[in-house]
């Protein structure tokens, strides 16, 4: 049904046609006790406030106590607009989520048709909840051969880091290889933590910054939450051997990007942080991110970026990172 043109600023308002006259006399008693205006209305306060209700429910009356507060027009107008503009704007970004979810339903829907394959299966590997997640992995790892890669964005934040501590050495104390990236902060949050890890024989490098949480077994499990990230639940338990390969293949990359941290080995934990800083510089983050992402004071992040651009002769922190990769720094 087509919505009907406004004809008057009160209709644009949403007052009935019938109440347009009674908006005016209001808006002249503005701020008058309801006794009052119902008097110079000729109406009892009763009769005033079931006519008022109309024009609080539209937004352009409201009751202070005993007084009656009439919103000038243009200060109305303004308000419905803004409003209009917010619910403008909820719905730009609910059909933007919609619009970015339809690829997701067409692919969802999207399989071979009858006679395009001659064999189909189920993926090997379950999707699950609940439970005891340290009983899981140390059975996984109990039972199971070959190395062990893990992504651990988090993990000292965990209750259950010391048991997984206790199990991942015993799994080295056979002759298993334990490698680990931990995020660069957890040298600064956690350096007893890593420092127990190196003494039990892990291999540990540092990024800036880690995706999601993964623990690759072997060639034969992979666990990553579900989605990727950091929640520890719905998770899945991967056997399909190509996608426990492309994990692999995922923290192999990362791996040769990463920083080892000898200095682990003479018990320290605090390695050059440098090189992290350029890559922070050449990504464009400012000095309240580098510092939470380095796990240093905002103090320190400005005395090392003043003492970077010296070194390096920059101007700006934008040439800061490019002259750093045309060194070959990062």
């Amino acid at each position: 049904m087509p919505r009907r043109v406004p004809t008057s600023v009160a209709s644009a308002l949403g007052i009935p046609p019938d109440l347009e006259r009674l908006y005016g006399q209001l808006l002249a008693l503005s701020g008058g006790e309801v006794s009052t205006v119902a008097s110079s209305l000729l109406r009892t306060p009763d009769q005033l406030m079931s006519e008022v209700e109309t024009f609080v429910r539209h937004g352009v009356v409201r009751l202070e106590g005993d007084r009656i507060i009439v919103r000038d027009p243009t200060e109305a107008i303004a308000e419905l607009l803004r409003e209009q503009a917010h619910a403008t704007s909820q719905v730009k970004t609910m059909l933007e989520g919609l619009a970015r979810a339809v690829p997701f339903l067409t692919a969802a829907g999207v399989g071979p048709g009858p006679g395009e394959v001659t064999e189909r299966g189920p993926l090997d590997g379950e999707l699950s909840s609940g439970g005891d997640p340290l009983s899981l992995l140390t059975a996984l790892i109990s039972q199971s051969k070959g190395d062990l890669l893990g992504l651990r964005p988090d993990v000292w934040r965990m209750p259950r880091e010391s048991a997984m501590a206790r199990v991942i050495a015993a799994a080295v104390a056979t002759g298993r290889s334990s490698r680990a990236i931990y995020p660069v902060v957890a040298l600064t949050e956690a350096p007893d933590m890593l420092r127990a890890r190196a003494e039990a024989g892990e291999q540990i490098r540092i990024l800036p910054t880690l995706p999601t949480r993964l623990l690759v077994i072997g060639d034969t499990h992979a666990i990553v939450p579900e989605p990727l990230g950091f929640v520890d639940e719905p998770r899945i338990l991967v056997r399909q051997r190509s996608i426990v390969e492309g994990f692999t293949l995922l923290f192999e990359e990362l791996w040769n990007r990463a920083s080892p941290v000898p200095e682990l080995d003479r018990g320290e934990a605090r390695p050059d942080l440098r090189r992290f800083l350029l890559q922070q510089l050449a990504e464009g983050a400012n000095d309240e991110q580098i510092s939470r992402t380095l796990g240093i004071s905002l103090r320190t992040v400005r005395r090392r970026v003043a003492d970077v651009l010296i070194e390096l002769g920059a101007d700006t922190r934008f040439q800061a990172g490019v002259e750093a990769v045309r060194r070959g720094w990062i």
